[in-house]
């Protein structure tokens, strides 16, 4: 998930509220649930009624979102004058603006009335741009790829627009059964839906290394990783990327690994439940590993991480199936012997847990030319375009459509050809997915997992004991009592 910067053409009204505002976070906590109760009460009762009636503007989202009946734009969007739409998202690599690019045209084409411009966000400073754009009211119409848990924080906060209409237009019965239960933050209404799974904490490794280093099968275990890693490393390749920087890979990294050492940040009921043994097992992997990693890991992010393993630096890597086309495009030497496998856990007994982040679609409540940006955003689903946005990046952001998972367009790519067996394996691994707001199936949604994952105290956490050697009891306990007070907030 590489990071990238905001653009700066983006007017004085949003760079004034930016500096004015980037302490709201919260956009004063007691009011802003409040006004979000309210609205999500209202909304409940919105939506039952257009249910009992009917909605005339389904039909319109349904018509523009139909793949025989795409290109005839409903009469509503060109009568009300042009619109123009903003499409924020983090993930922009080349080859995915190369298929926003052709979503938008197409989408353009179709309806005259309408323009799309899309603008790259970041993935490490999404919050304070979100923030000053929700406080200012210079919102984007629609946001992608951000994760779930996001998407949880800004409902909770009555910011964002219900998503029913839209999952409607795309048709639910299309998506994986449950894909869309996690959006299901207030019952019968959807916060948002997901542009793909993903599989963010995959181990990857290079068979050519694990056979020169006489390792005959993939690690299962931590113990196995960390001596498969040592027998690796050595002529200037590392044993691992893991990332050590006061940052959200960190943050999730860690995560993670406390589910990896059979622990939870939270208890089903969302009682803080770090402060344990598995916490304290996961902190000690993750310094045990540290003399494994380059030294320039203490400010690895994503894209460093990433990076590390593709161009041959180190000998495994975590991150998501982008590993495949980078591979196969920056350093092909290698692309034979890659593979990947679900992350090794502290023994054989604790099954493996996946980091999905639900990569995610929200429009914000604020936004205008709402039926435009609604069926824009059901577009972005039809078949053609989604294909390529998924083939621009193949095994990093996964089909939530099982229309499309099976569709033979969809597997007809070079690089899911070449890998099926490791796309499969991501594909299975990000469906039984979890992140911090849905640990597990026992666990409530947690809305405040947004706030926890961007105050960095769990990257904190790793920083002070793996890195400047603090009493891990105590600091533990005090990253408890800060996540308690989060939640509280």
């Amino acid at each position: 998930m590489p990071q990238g910067r905001f653009p700066l053409a983006i007017g004085a009204g949003f760079m004034a509220a930016y500096r004015t505002n980037v302490r709201y976070v919260n956009m004063n906590r007691v009011e802003a649930a409040a006004k979000g109760e309210e609205h999500r009460m209202s909304e409940r009762n919105r939506i039952g009624g257009d249910r009992r009636r009917g909605l005339t503007r389904r039909g319109a989202l349904a018509g523009i979102a139909a793949g025989g009946a795409l290109l005839a734009a409903p009469a509503t969007l060109r009568a009300q004058g042009r619109a123009r739409l903003r499409w924020w998202s983090p993930q922009a690599s080349p080859e995915q603006l190369a298929a926003y690019r052709f979503q938008i045209e197409r989408f353009m084409a179709a309806n005259p009335g309408v323009e799309v411009v899309f603008e790259k966000t970041s993935d490490e400073g999404y919050q304070p741009q979100m923030a000053a754009a929700f406080a200012s009211g210079e919102v984007p119409n629609i946001v992608t790829h951000l994760p779930s848990f996001a998407v949880s924080d800004y409902w909770s906060n009555g910011l964002l627009e219900p998503f029913n209409e839209v999952i409607e237009a795309i048709g639910p019965e299309k998506f994986f059964p449950g894909a869309n239960d996690i959006y299901e933050i207030d019952r019968g209404v959807y916060a948002g839906t997901g542009i793909g799974n993903s599989a963010a904490n995959m181990l990857w490794v290079r068979r050519d290394l694990m056979e020169k280093a006489g390792i005959d099968r993939i690690p299962r275990t931590w113990d196995e990783l960390r001596d498969a890693c040592r027998r690796m490393q050595g002529g200037g390749v590392y044993g691992a990327p893991l990332p050590y920087a006061k940052n959200s890979m960190t943050t999730l990294t860690i995560i993670g690994f406390i589910h990896l050492a059979g622990g939870s940040v939270f208890s089903p009921d969302l009682e803080v439940a770090l402060d344990s043994e598995a916490t304290r097992n996961a902190l000690e992997f993750y310094a045990s590993m540290r003399e494994l990693c380059p030294p320039g890991a203490t400010n690895y992010s994503w894209g460093e991480s990433l990076t590390a393993f593709v161009s041959g630096a180190t000998a495994t890597g975590i991150y998501t199936g982008r590993v495949l086309i980078n591979v196969n495009k920056q350093n092909p030497a290698i692309a034979d012997h890659v593979t990947c496998a679900t992350y090794p856990t502290i023994s054989a007994d604790v099954a493996p847990w996946t980091f999905n982040d639900f990569p995610s679609v929200m429009i914000p409540r604020q936004a205008g030319d709402m039926d435009a940006t609604k069926a824009f955003a059901a577009f972005l689903f039809d078949p053609e375009g989604y294909i390529r946005q998924l083939h621009a990046a193949p095994g990093h952001v996964l089909p939530v459509l099982k229309t499309i998972n099976d569709d033979p367009r969809y597997r007809d790519n070079d690089i899911i050809r070449k890998y099926p067996a490791e796309v499969e394996l991501m594909a299975a691994a990000a469906a039984a997915g979890h992140n911090l707001g849905w640990e597990t199936k026992a666990h409530r949604p947690n809305v405040k997992a947004g706030a926890i994952v961007g105050s960095g105290v769990l990257a904190d956490m790793v920083q002070r004991v793996v890195l400047n050697g603090e009493n891990v009891d105590r600091v533990v306990g005090e990253t408890a009592r800060a996540i308690e007070a989060i939640m509280k907030s």
